[in-house]
């Protein structure tokens, strides 16, 4: 009887010990049993990329004026553009090759939304659209020219 009583648990703390000297990636290691992997971090992206990365506006149909003016830090690029008709909204200068120059020429799109309804034409004073763009010294630097791109034309402004 006293043997039962001293021989079951030293031969199952011998076991548990001899099993828990296995390697960390053993399954027979018992302080491995209840241990969790993890999350694993996987990147899901959908075929085309997300719809709020999208861009859903179109180019201006025409850029009718643009300026560089001086600002402290940097400069603000102003620009006008002319719609086929009224009621669009939603205008931005959208940057290129993420507002880098290249060969010295920093680009921007003249983005724009559609009216959700048709709308009348009316006078070109009535369509214009103005933007605003603030761009900073660091930006600036090693730029000759800055280009306003719409959809039939594109205006620029040598520094």
């Amino acid at each position: 009887m006293t043997l039962r009583r001293f021989a079951l648990p030293a031969v199952t703390t011998s076991l548990v010990l001899g099993l828990t000297a296995c390697g960390s990636t053993s399954n027979l290691n018992p302080v491995n049993w209840f241990r969790s992997d993890g999350v694993k971090a996987v990147a899901v992206i959908p075929e085309g990329g997300f719809l709020e990365d999208q861009e859903y506006r179109g180019l201006v149909t025409d850029v009718v004026e643009l300026q560089v003016l001086r600002s402290t830090g940097g400069a603000i690029i102003q620009a006008k553009g002319l719609p086929p008709r009224l009621g669009y909204w939603d205008a931005e200068l959208v940057p290129e090759n993420f507002e880098r120059p290249v060969d010295g020429v920093l680009t921007y799109m003249f983005r724009i939304s559609e009216p959700p309804y048709r709308t009348n034409t009316g006078r070109p004073k009535q369509r214009e659209v103005l933007v605003g763009q603030f761009v900073s010294n660091t930006k600036l630097q090693g730029v000759r020219m800055i280009r306003v791109v719409g959809e039939r034309n594109s205006r620029s402004s040598s520094r």
